[in-house]
């Protein structure tokens, strides 16, 4: 027998009440909005950390606006080391200023010259230069040939540095846990809620109480039966 429903249980079962067409709409825009915020993060840490990481590459990012239009500043470029005899005209290549230093600059190949000792010389120019570079590139400078390049990516990649990159990975990580969490819980909540209605929807249970059945005696004692050596008695006439 359960127990009578009291207002308190009665107002917890309601079902919920169910969402407008702006709420929805709201609500999927703030699915639709997240989601592409954590699309976008997961692609910067992607095209900048994990791709050139696994491929031997490294990431660069045009300063100036000499290789306009195609790379203007802002842009990240990736770089892939290719061996040099494999390096042709009109190759975007990344070459250190000076062999050793960091200071790099990216040009396009427009013409290979050959020392004395008949090792490569690039000549190289910007784009967007008018005149080629006044000293041409060694094959000791060279870091890489052009691989891919993202428009814009290269501000990011500049202030995404050091420190900045581990914590902004581990905080990613956390809010993309905390979303997860959070999904689940809200599913787990709207199951819960389901289950109510449908118990509120199917009314009380039947509280009339049900008459025990009696138990009916059973004689248990033994029916005697005619054994061996036992005679029933003849029966007896009577007297004329």
């Amino acid at each position: 027998m359960t127990a009578p429903a009291t207002p308190d249980s009665v107002a917890e079962a309601d079902p919920p009440v169910p969402r407008t067409p702006r709420q929805r709409a709201l609500h999927l825009l703030w699915q639709g909005a997240s989601w592409l915020l954590l699309a976008a993060a997961f692609a910067v840490l992607v095209g900048t950390i994990v791709v050139p990481k696994v491929a031997g590459a490294r990431p660069y990012t045009v300063l100036t606006p000499s290789m306009k239009p195609d790379y203007p500043p802002g842009t990240l470029i990736v770089v892939k080391p290719r061996p040099i005899d494999s390096i042709a005209v009109g190759d975007v290549i990344t070459y250190q200023i000076a062999s050793g230093r960091p200071d790099v600059i990216t040009h396009r190949v427009t013409e290979i010259q050959r020392a004395a000792d008949g090792a490569p010389r690039f000549v190289t120019r910007g784009d967007n230069n008018g005149m080629a570079d006044p000293v041409p590139v060694r094959p000791v400078q060279v870091r890489g040939v052009l691989w891919y390049s993202v428009p814009y990516l290269g501000f990011v990649n500049t202030w995404f540095t050091g420190a900045k990159r581990t914590v902004t990975v581990f905080v990613l990580a956390g809010l993309l846990f905390a979303y997860g969490a959070w999904q689940f819980y809200a599913d787990w909540r709207a199951e819960r809620r389901r289950r109510r209605a449908e118990e509120a929807a199917a009314g009380p249970a039947d509280d009339t109480p049900t008459t025990p059945l009696t138990e009916i005696p059973v004689d248990t004692a033994p029916i005697p039966r005619a054994g061996i050596g036992h005679r029933r008695p003849a029966p007896q006439e009577d007297p004329q």
